[in-house]
C-alpha cells in the first residue's frame, strides 16, 4: 500500500519510485522474462514437451500473478505495465518463432504479432504521448490468446494428437484477429487525425 506524504512526511520521491520499480510485481514479470531463453531451446527441440510444459505453466503463473500482486500493494505504475506487457510480447512471439523453426506454426503469426506490438508501442508513446500503453479489447483479447497455441503445441507434442486440427484453426484465427486489431488501430489513428483537422481553430 503506497503510503501518503501525510503519514510519511520524510518519503523520498526518487526513492519511492525505485520501490515502485522494484516491487514484488516487476520482480514476478522478470521471473517470465528470464524462463524465454530455456523456453525457446525447449521449443525448437522436439523434445522435453514435460519439460517445455513445465516452463510454460511457471510463465503463465508469474502473468496471472503480477496484476494483483501489483494492485494489492499499491505498486501499479505505467512503466510497471508497459514491462509487463513488453515481457509477455518477447515471451510468446519467442515461443511461436521457436515453433514455427519446427514447423509447428506458420511464420507469419509471430511475424504479424511483432508488427501489432510495434504499431501498439509507437501508437502509444510517440504518435499519442500518452505516457502508457492504450489498450483496445481486441488487443486485449488476442494478447491473452497467443499464449493458447504454445500449450496445445506442447500438449501434442505429449501425445495428444487429436488436438492438431484444432491448433491449426486456432492459428489462423489469430493471424486473421491480430490484421484486423492493426487495421483496426490504423482505422482509429485516421479517425482521430481526420477528427482533430476538422475541429474549429481558436
Amino acid at each position: 500500500m503506497e503510503l501518503s506524504s501525510a503519514t510519511s512526511p520524510s518519503l523520498n520521491l526518487p526513492e519511492s519510485r525505485f520501490y515502485n520499480y522494484a516491487s514484488l510485481a516487476n520482480a514476478t514479470t522478470a521471473v517470465r522474462l528470464l524462463l524465454i531463453t530455456p523456453f525457446v531451446f525447449l521449443m525448437t527441440g522436439g523434445h522435453d514437451a514435460a519439460l517445455a510444459l513445465a516452463v510454460y505453466t511457471i510463465a503463465l503463473a508469474s502473468d496471472f500473478a503480477d496484476g494483483p500482486i501489483a494492485r494489492r500493494r499499491g505498486t501499479v505504475t505505467a512503466l510497471g505495465g508497459t514491462f509487463d506487457h513488453t515481457v509477455d510480447f518477447l515471451f510468446v512471439t519467442s515461443g511461436l518463432f521457436a515453433g514455427a523453426w519446427r514447423g509447428a506454426f506458420p511464420w507469419i503469426l509471430p511475424s504479424l504479432i511483432v508488427v501489432a506490438f510495434a504499431q501498439y508501442f509507437i501508437d502509444s508513446y510517440w504518435i499519442h504521448r500518452q505516457g502508457r500503453l492504450r489498450k483496445s479489447n481486441l488487443g486485449r483479447y488476442n494478447g491473452m490468446l497467443y499464449y493458447v497455441p504454445l500449450a496445445l503445441d506442447i500438449v501434442i507434442r505429449l501425445g495428444a494428437r487429436f488436438l492438431q486440427p484444432l491448433l491449426t484453426l486456432l492459428v489462423w484465427g489469430l493471424v486473421a484477429s491480430t490484421v484486423v486489431s492493426i487495421a483496426q488501430r490504423l482505422m482509429y489513428r485516421t479517425l482521430s487525425e481526420d477528427l482533430a483537422s476538422r475541429s474549429p481553430q481558436k
